[in-house]
């Protein structure tokens, strides 16, 4: 087992934060520390996203990691799911539900629609997708079936969340 710290030569370049991430190999393999699961996981590309998109969400919007659930499972019609990001708010309900794409995925109807399905059950107030190329964020409103894209994802403790 390698710690490999610094080596970023075979990684995509992200269109967010760079942040120290760890990162080992074993057998051959490599894996990145995933601080909120508390252990290291299968670096894939769709992971590299998730990690930073996860840093990017703590420490530039301030989101606390305890509100955080990742690959947080449910059931959408009677089959298992599990949504990338599921941020919550103070009171314990979904806030902000993020889909994670590889860098090289291009963000396509199908992603918005398969968050916007996932969320008839997840019920956020926000929905985000990200490939770390390329974010978009917006706010749903399922009483009017409106949706308003942002330029951002809302800060914690914007007047937007409880």
């Amino acid at each position: 087992m390698v710690d490999e710290m610094a080596d970023r030569d075979q990684l995509t370049s992200l269109n967010l934060p760079d942040y120290d991430v760890r990162i080992r190999s074993e057998a051959g393999k490599r894996f990145v520390y995933d601080p909120l699961r508390r252990k290291y996981v299968r670096l894939t590309p769709e992971e590299w996203v998730r990690q930073h998109f996860l840093q990017y969400l703590m420490r530039d919007c301030g989101y606390p990691g305890s509100l955080i659930a990742v690959e947080m499972g449910f059931a959408y019609q009677n089959m298992p799911r599990r949504a990338d990001i599921v941020v919550h708010d103070r009171q314990g309900a979904p806030f902000l539900m993020a889909e994670c794409k590889a860098p090289d995925v291009g963000i396509e109807q199908s992603t918005f629609d398969q968050v916007a399905r996932y969320n008839v059950v997840v019920n956020a107030r926000f929905l985000a997708v990200t490939n770390g190329m390329h974010h978009y964020c917006w706010r749903t409103d399922r009483a009017t079936g409106t949706h308003e894209f942002l330029n951002g994802v809302p800060s914690f403790g914007a007047p937007s969340i409880p």
